[in-house]
């Protein structure tokens, strides 16, 4: 799920810059549609006003065999360069008396692109579209060449749509006001706010709306479905109170869930655009949805200015995903997570720093320009406190609303709320790459005449300098409870020493996962992402399984072995062993190497039964299930995963839907479809970060601290 900008897909192929001008003045479009989507055909008359007293480009962009011409006089167009690119453009140069600020075109043609299918990582694709006209749906953007598009400009629009009696339009702002006419519906649309793109989104849509206060929400559904609808007119409700409480006032008329026809997962200004399957799915309410909402304040009201840097993904992140999991008592493990993917997926090959980060392309940009950049803005929270935080948000938004906003305005607004300079801070974790690693020893305990005093030595062991940071340690005490404290370092090691009025009992650094770092495998579950996130692969095939099942585990093991660099794919009878040098899929409950991957679960709650397996104690009968489970080599640290389909029909489903469970030690599935049954982590038992200073076993659990949380307005 992400924000839909207009900076992600032109820019890698267009050659000019897109990215609108900071403060300049919005070029307005008043837009004339009749789409036609059995012909794949529209026709536009655009009557376009440029901005007074402003600099503007007479250049703009439209895709290839639309054919633009002038209605007004003395105002002509030429062509100046064709585009090539997912959809190709022609660039157009204005000729027109100096003092002429508006001018109409008319224009018309056929706009009909196919999906493409990308591999974002092993096993991984994601589908995009370049633009359509179809008897299926309209799916139109900046990107799709649909109306004149200004470089360096935002725009401001009317859009009246002319479709097919049962068809509705979306598009970005306050609509829609519908008309029938004869055969034909007249859809209304207009935006006076200045916008990064102009979305033109059409099929035959049933319309449920909702007002909340002077806001509307709205769900497109192509089907008849008033429950789902209810249900996402709710959370919409329940969404926008939470976040105008947190930064500030919701920036448009309506926000809409808009039923796609492919499976998509995006947000633009007003609206997200969600496959059929995907708003289906039980969890996307709770999870997916509030970011798409959020992004309305993040990257779709304050915009992004992308030369600096995308911090746009991982602060909605941080205050959608990880503020809702942080609600539940589960912040620990959501940046628990994000640690372990980075620790997965980044190597000093394809690390960087979160000002080179512009869009999502696969796991490992994922894993810099959403998950570090959470916990940057973790840090840079627990660093200057809540009220300070969130008046910095609040701050932010205020100024920057409409206007395209980089690190340097996060910067401002954050030393202007906490009243100190933060230079230090944003250089290092935004123009840095890598994250330190955290040792700790020598640690000894001594009683005092007022209690302990505990001595010890905290290191950093990355082969990079050190980095300044601020490591929480936690003390757990017999009489008082935990205690919080603080090392502060900016050297290779540390020697800190604590007075403790208690008895101290385990000393935890660094517990609840509030700095950015490499983790020690350790300290982690084994995971799927474990093996989805490595260079290298093997993937064991069972020589013994039936041929139709044996020719489903193969088509699995080439699908997935696609996505690797370096990818070997062998029958378990070519094998005398495991190797130890990388991390293994094993596939089948014919394999070899299945009692030997078992027998080593005996550290975990798992055991096999003749007929059923038992995880974490929940039965499931083999007959019906299929299932991965992970195991780490606490010797060398290797991961294995064991995955066995009830059936050649489970497999399919199985190889697009493991890579999307990455963070989970053990899943269980029902049918052939296969529907999740289980998920989860194996415990965590042992940590080099975690110190027993007492045989006393009676520890007081030591609370993370609470969720953000906004006052009222």
């Amino acid at each position: 799920m992400t924000n839909k900008s207009l900076i992600c897909f032109i820019l890698p192929w267009l050659g000019v810059f897109c990215d609108p001008a900071v403060g300049a003045l919005p070029v307005h479009h008043d837009l004339q549609v009749d789409l036609d989507p059995d012909t794949q055909h529209l026709r536009v008359t655009d009557r376009i006003e440029l901005p007074e007293n402003e600099p503007i480009s007479t250049a703009f962009l439209l895709h290839e065999g639309l054919n633009p011409r002038s209605l007004t006089a003395n105002v002509e167009i030429s062509e100046t360069a064709r585009i090539a690119g997912p959809a190709p453009l022609v660039s157009y140069r204005l000729r027109m008396p100096e003092k002429r600020r508006s001018f109409t075109l008319e224009y018309g043609g056929k706009i009909a692109h196919r999906l493409t299918t990308n591999s974002d990582s092993p096993g991984r694709t994601s589908q995009r579209l370049a633009g359509a006209i179809s008897a299926e749906g309209v799916y139109l953007d900046a990107g799709s060449g649909w109306y004149p598009y200004f470089p360096g400009s935002h725009h401001t629009f009317s859009l009246t749509v002319n479709l097919p009696q049962t068809w509705l339009a979306v598009s970005q702002g306050e609509g829609p006001m519908i008309e029938q006419r004869d055969d034909r519906t007249q859809v209304q649309w207009r935006e006076a706010s200045p916008q990064d793109d102009i979305y033109l989104i059409a099929a035959p849509y049933r319309l449920f709306r909702k007002p909340i206060g002077d806001i509307e929400a709205q769900v497109f559904l192509r089907q008849d479905d008033a429950l789902i609808a209810e249900r996402y007119l709710q959370a919409t409700d329940r969404y926008l109170q939470l976040y105008e409480r947190l930064i500030g006032p919701y920036p448009y008329a309506k926000f809409a869930l808009v039923e796609n026809f492919w499976e998509s997962g995006y947000g633009m200004p007003s609206f997200t655009l969600l496959g059929s399957r995907v708003l289906r799915l039980p969890f996307i309410l709770h999870t997916s949805y509030p970011h798409e909402i959020l992004h309305n304040w993040w990257g779709n009201s304050v915009y992004i200015d992308y030369a600096t840097g995308n911090w746009a993904e991982g602060l909605t992140s941080y205050l959608a995903d990880h503020l809702l999991d942080e609600q539940r008592g589960q912040g620990a493990n959501h940046r628990r997570t994000a640690l372990q993917r980075y620790r997965d997926f980044i190597r000093s090959g394809n690390d960087f720093p979160l000002t080179d980060f512009r869009g999502r392309h696969g796991t490992a940009s994922q894993a810099v320009g959403y998950g570090k950049t959470l916990m940057f803005f973790h840090m840079l929270r627990r660093r200057l406190g809540d009220p300070a935080f969130i008046a910095g948000l609040q701050d932010f938004y205020r100024k920057n609303r409409f206007k395209n906003a980089g690190f340097a305005d996060l910067k401002n607004a954050f030393e202007l709320a906490g009243g100190r300079s933060l230079e230090d801070f944003f250089r290092q974790w935004t123009g840095r790459t890598g994250a330190p690693s955290l040792a700790i020893r020598d640690i000894s305990v001594e009683k005092t005449p007022n209690g302990h005093r505990i001595r010890g030595t905290l290191l950093q062991t990355q082969k990079a300098p050190p980095y300044p940071i601020e490591a929480p340690l936690v003390i757990h005490q017999a009489e008082a409870g935990p205690s919080l404290h603080k090392v502060l370092m900016q050297e290779r090691q540390k020697t800190f020493v604590f007075e403790l009025s208690g008895t101290p009992l385990q000393l935890d650094v660094d517990p609840w996962f509030d700095l950015f770092r490499q983790l020690d495998p350790s300290e982690t579950p084994p995971t799927l992402s474990g093996l989805f996130g490595s260079e290298r692969i093997l993937i064991v095939l069972p020589s013994k399984a039936p041929e139709p099942l044996l020719e489903a585990y193969r088509r699995l093991a080439r699908q997935w072995a696609e996505g690797y660099q370096d990818a070997e794919v062998r029958l378990d009878s070519q094998l005398t062993a495991l190797p130890q040098q990388r991390p293994v899929w094993l596939l089948g409950w014919e394999n070899r190497f299945l009692p030997a991957f078992t027998a080593e679960l005996d550290a975990y709650p798992f055991a096999q039964q003749r007929d059923s397996l038992t995880i974490s104690g929940n039965g499931f009968p083999v007959k019906d299930h299929s299932f991965a489970i992970t195991q780490r080599k606490p010797e060398h640290g290797q991961t294995i995963a064991w995955v066995a389909g009830r059936s050649p029909e489970s497999l399919p489903g199985l190889a697009r839907k493991l890579p999307h469970y990455g963070k989970y030690s053990y899943l269980a599935f029902a049918g052939d479809k296969p529907e999740i049954r289980l998920k989860g982590q194996w415990p965590v038992t042992r940590s080099p970060l975690r110190v027993a200073l007492s045989p006393e076993k009676r520890l007081r659990e030591a609370q993370e601290p609470g969720p953000l949380v906004a006052s009222p307005r």
